[in-house]
């Protein structure tokens, strides 16, 4: 008795596992992890597939669910029944990878769960109240409230209510109040949706790539910079007091922060192009902090991996690396590689060429004020990268004396070389000393030191500093001094009038600069101009600038 039973409950949950609802619409020419928004469930493909092939899947799902139990209860004893529902659910949320491959789908498991409580009453395992009563909780939450997976929990958490009040083996009661922890562990994102804003209602139109002719998706990677950073997500806001009461251990944070696979945890509203264009965006999290992406980037670049992933299943045609995500994977290749069917870009072609364009009048304000540039003394901070270097090229000619400063001495000499001999009358020296800077009117810095770098010392009163590091590169103790005045670089105003539910720390309506190429990319849909590896071509550097300027997009200065 006892194998049998086990044998049907691993019957049913090889049962639950088969794909068949994706498997008729992949027969069908249908793409089911780009088709669904969210995640795999009628109410999405329906935005895409229609009503038949929806109605098709939708049934099947339920067929394989009432199948598993009704197999179940040819034992007649209702545990077994309810026990092969729990497997059978267990198998459609978890199909085995050695059947279906590495990236098996994944539903929701609503209409299997709808075909193993129809099984239920149907075999007499439980009353048909206790089989109805969790659909109709389901049918007001979903239809009061509009949230599916608040709906599917409701629900659930009915039946095992009354599950508990039926004279039920205890393994039939286990049985269903783990029905109910396997669902909330699948929905635990669309839970943290819920907490951030961002869950779409049932009947929302999703958006999705080429949906709309007037409208594209793309999405963005962030982190936190600071462990501030990590409570402004409405998610993980419970945990602040218990870390500050000693609770839970600031350690502890960062350990789970490691252990989060990707999530979304924001969405941009409002962008508009000049041309009347729509561009949705969404903004994913994998809450690392910068730390770990200098000690641990084996595990930085597997969750940009993942994220890249889940944009794809969101619908999304670009997908950018912002902040330290820019830098992993040989800068973004090897994500690119993994996930080959959505356009990956670190945004550095758009980044240098917002500096680019923003130099010149920083030079002319400069001047402006009466002191004379070919007398002035400029330096730039890490100079052995492509955005920094670049902004070397373009100040050596129109300064006096060129400080560059990086941390690769032999490198940064022999780009100071290519310097001298284009820029003949300029004094270049390079160095690795911070101290240097002192003698700078002008500075430039665009490093991805994850602190910042330059503080009051370094700097002698009246100095500028173009600050392109994301985090800050100058500390903000700098405009203490006398006469300092400090520019952000890289920061964008996109077009329509942005809204954001998270604080993106760039100023209300701004952006950064990395950010606003995946809008454009998405916008002009020439996915070829993207920004991977260490080298940015000038084309596309120039390319962001003119089509930024067409669509509206602003440099902030």
């Amino acid at each position: 008795m006892v194998f049998l039973s086990a044998l049907l409950l691993l019957v049913a949950f090889l049962v639950g596992s088969v794909p068949v609802g994706s498997a008729v619409l992949s027969r069908a020419g249908v793409n089911v992890r780009v088709t669904n928004a969210h995640n795999l469930g009628v109410d999405n493909v329906l935005h895409r597939v229609g009503v038949r092939l929806s109605a098709l899947g939708a049934l099947l799902d339920a067929g394989k669910g009432f199948l598993a139990v009704l197999m179940a209860s040819s034992l007649g004893t209702p545990e077994v029944s309810v026990l092969a529902a729990l497997a059978a659910y267990l198998g459609h949320l978890n199909p085995p990878r050695l059947l279906y491959g590495p990236n098996p789908p994944r539903g929701r498991g609503n209409m299997l769960l709808l075909g193993v409580l129809a099984a239920l009453a149907v075999t007499g395992a439980v009353p048909l109240w206790a089989a109805t009563l969790p659909v109709m909780v389901y049918a007001g939450v979903a239809g009061f409230w509009g949230y599916v997976s608040a709906a599917t929990l409701a629900g659930l958490l009915t039946f095992t209510l009354a599950a508990a009040t039926l004279n039920l083996d205890p393994a039939a009661k286990l049985g269903a109040l783990a029905l109910l922890v396997a669902a909330t562990w699948r929905f635990k994102e669309n839970l943290g949706r819920l907490l951030d804003g961002t869950e779409p209602r049932l009947g929302d139109p999703v958006p999705l790539a080429g949906r709309r002719s007037d409208e594209v998706v793309a999405a963005f990677m962030i982190h936190p910079m600071t462990l501030e950073n990590f409570w402004s997500a409405r998610r993980f806001a419970w945990l602040r007091p218990l870390v500050e009461r000693g609770v839970i251990s600031e350690k502890g944070v960062r350990q789970l922060a490691e252990s989060l696979r990707p999530m979304k945890v924001g969405e941009l509203h409002g962008i508009r192009t000049v041309d009347g264009k729509s561009i949705r965006c969404y903004l994913l999290s994998s809450p690392l902090l910068p730390d770990v992406f200098r000690d641990q980037p084996e595990l930085a670049t597997r969750r940009a991996i993942e994220g890249a992933r889940l944009a794809q299943e969101l619908g999304a045609e670009v997908f950018g690396l912002g902040a330290f995500w820019s830098v992993v994977g040989n800068k973004g290749v090897d994500v690119q590689a993994a996930v080959p069917d959505i356009t990956i870009t670190n945004g550095g072609a758009y980044t240098s060429g917002t500096i680019k364009a923003a130099i010149p009048g920083i030079l002319e304000h400069f001047a402006a004020q009466g002191r004379d540039l070919k007398q002035a003394t400029a330096g730039v901070v890490g100079a052995n990268g492509v955005v920094a270097f670049g902004i070397a090229r373009t100040i050596a000619p129109q300064v006096g004396k060129l400080i560059m400063i990086g941390r690769d001495p032999e490198r940064l000499e022999r780009s100071a070389a290519t310097l001298r001999r284009a820029a003949k009358t300029t004094e270049i020296v390079t160095t690795t000393s911070y101290d240097t800077l002192k003698e700078a009117d002008l500075i430039f810095t665009a490093t991805s030191d994850p602190n910042p770098v330059i503080f009051p010392p370094h700097v002698k009163p009246g100095a500028w500093i173009f600050d392109e590091g994301r985090p800050a590169d100058a500390h903000e103790s700098v405009q203490a001094v006398p006469g300092v005045r400090v520019i952000p670089g890289g920061v964008v105003r996109p077009p329509g009038g942005m809204t954001s539910n998270i604080d993106l720390q760039f100023g209300e309506g701004q952006v950064p600069a990395c950010l606003a190429e995946t809008l454009i990319i998405a916008a002009t849909g020439e996915h070829w101009r993207k920004s991977l590896g260490p080298q940015t071509l000038s084309e596309n550097i120039n390319f962001f600038v003119e089509q930024a300027d067409k669509l509206g997009f602003q440099v902030v200065e």
